[in-house]
C-alpha cells in the first residue's frame, strides 16, 4: 500500500491516506476568541472541507478523538456536534480534557475517515 499525503507541509500533512483510510491532522480553530460553540462550529467546518478534498463527507467519518481544554465545554461542544453529525451515520467518538497547544484554543478534533473511490 502507499501512503498519500494531503498538503504536506514542512511540519505535518493535513491528512495521510493509506490505501482507502484516511488520517486527518488535529482540526483546531483558528479564531481563539470565540466561545466553546463558535470554535466547535469551525473545526467541524474545517473536517468537512478536508472530507470534501479526500472526495469524501461526514458520513465517511470513521472515528473522532474530540479534545476539551475544560470539559465544562463538554455540553456546549456537543450541542454543536449533535446538530452537525449525520445521525444516520455517526462515528465512534471519544472526548478528553487536556492542555491543548494554544492560549485560548477550546476544542480540537481527530479524525480517522474512509476514502471513497
Amino acid at each position: 500500500m502507499t501512503l498519500e499525503r494531503l498538503t504536506p507541509g514542512p511540519r505535518m500533512s493535513q491528512a495521510v491516506c493509506i490505501g482507502d483510510i484516511a488520517f486527518l491532522a488535529g482540526q483546531v480553530p483558528n479564531d481563539l476568541a470565540g466561545d466553546i460553540t463558535a470554535q466547535t462550529h469551525e473545526v467541524l467546518n474545517k473536517i468537512d472541507a478536508v472530507m470534501a478534498e479526500l472526495g469524501g463527507s461526514k458520513a465517511d467519518v470513521a472515528s473522532v478523538q474530540v479534545w476539551l481544554a475544560d470539559m465544562a465545554d463538554f455540553q456546549g461542544m456537543n450541542a454543536v456536534w449533535d446538530a452537525w453529525v449525520d445521525p444516520a451515520n455517526p462515528p465512534a467518538r471519544a472526548t478528553g480534557g487536556m492542555l491543548l497547544a494554544r492560549q485560548g484554543m477550546r476544542v480540537e478534533m481527530i479524525v480517522v475517515a474512509r476514502v471513497p473511490h
